[in-house]
């Protein structure tokens, strides 16, 4: 099957799941930066509850986690599915869920979540960065702007844990000789400011990946894994914590 009659067979197959009313691509396919290895990442947008044994029932090859299955809060639970040469990832999306997020957003509040696969802890306000990049495929969904609020918050709260992690870090190293917890932490607080940055910004962030590099923190991420000493290291943190 072509992309271009993929889409919309996929797309009518999740929203006429029980309890779905839209579906949106997101990730690189939505934003064009793709390329033809690229996985298919679609977000089902629920009201009410949402069985996965629905879609479970389907019988595509894959793993169907349960709701809250990949950890609860906003991320909570999707599908990682193999259709023909594609990988395509289903993300489950509770709207009322989501919306009680883009509500705090706009204030200037949020969570930051402990999830697998993030260093720093997702953000909520991810789930409407997810609303204003994402395409909708069927169904309505709001498409909000970067909240001022948010802005001045997150910019304020992910510089000062930057500093924290940074901190830290510099401890471990110089009081214990502790070189993992220290490159751990000057890892987070790199990502910690790469966030602050990108939120002064308003440039919405919905993972990790490349995050140094888009907020131009690359050189000091390489610093930290250029050392090949403890006080290499040492010094590196300090750069690092010096010009945040």
């Amino acid at each position: 099957m072509e992309d271009a009659e993929f889409v919309p067979w996929l797309t009518n197959e999740l929203v006429t799941l029980p309890g779905v009313v839209a579906v949106a691509l997101g990730g690189s396919r939505a934003l064009g930066a793709h390329h033809a290895a690229s996985d298919w990442d679609f977000a089902i947008y629920y009201e009410g509850a949402f069985d996965p044994e629905r879609l479970r029932q389907k019988c595509w090859d894959g793993e169907v986690s349960d709701v809250g299955g990949w950890g609860g809060g906003v991320m909570n639970g999707g599908a990682w599915l193999a259709m023909e040469a594609r990988r395509v990832d289903v993300h489950y999306r509770d709207l009322d869920d989501v919306l009680f997020w883009c509500a705090e957003a706009e204030v200037g509040r949020f969570q930051k979540q402990l999830l697998s696969f993030y260093v720093a802890g997702i953000p909520t306000y991810t789930v409407m960065g997810e609303l204003a990049l994402n395409r909708v495929l069927a169904g309505n969904l709001p498409n909000p702007e970067y909240p001022d609020a948010l802005a001045s918050a997150a910019t304020s709260r992910w510089s000062a844990d930057a500093r924290a992690s940074l901190e830290y870090a510099h401890a471990a190293l110089t009081q214990r000789e502790d070189v993992l917890t220290a490159l751990a932490n000057a890892s987070r607080g790199i990502i910690e400011a790469a966030h602050g940055r990108l939120a002064h910004e308003k440039t919405w962030a919905l993972n990790e990946k490349g995050i140094a590099d888009a907020a131009d923190l690359a050189d000091l991420a390489a610093s930290l894994f250029a050392a090949t000493a403890p006080l290499e290291l040492g010094a590196a943190i300090r750069r690092a914590a010096d010009s945040l």
